[in-house]
């Protein structure tokens, strides 16, 4: 049997090619890395650029967009949207439906609550249990 490829084009033309993870039948951009331990759900997507570690859970309609950074035993829960250059540490469980911020950081062992807002560029500690940060402040 051979690989699952699809392909959808965006609203500017580009083309990007998913193949079904071996772990869950999720769909990864062919540029995307995720460790073969890892399980994506198959209505998730993990974009162009992105890299996910060991053993890390992407649940069902969860999207880890271009360039995000997921690092081992993170769990991500139903719906939730990880930004553009988002980084999620070692062990941080992000709950359902929750927002990720382009360039965000969520440390590592940080836990999210349900339907938690992470402004663009913000940090959350490790350890943390935050329901929502403010906007990060532009660097002036």
């Amino acid at each position: 049997m051979g690989r699952t490829i699809i392909e959808f084009e965006d609203e500017h033309g580009v083309v990007t090619r998913y193949r079904r993870h071996e772990n869950g039948r999720g769909n990864v951009a062919t540029s995307a890395r995720v460790d073969p331990s890892t399980h994506v759900e198959p209505t998730a997507y993990v974009e162009s650029g992105a890299r996910v570690g060991r053993s890390v859970i992407v649940s069902g309609g969860s999207w880890i967009d271009r360039d995000a950074v997921v690092l081992d035993h993170a769990m991500i829960g139903a719906g939730v949207h990880v930004g553009e250059g988002a980084v999620i540490g070692r062990g941080a469980e992000i709950g359902s439906f929750s927002r990720i911020g382009a360039g965000a950081t969520v440390g590592d062992f940080a836990r999210l609550a349900n339907d938690s807002k992470i402004a663009d560029g913000s940090e959350v500690p490790a350890g943390r249990i935050p329901r929502m940060l403010p906007r990060a402040r532009s660097a002036a």
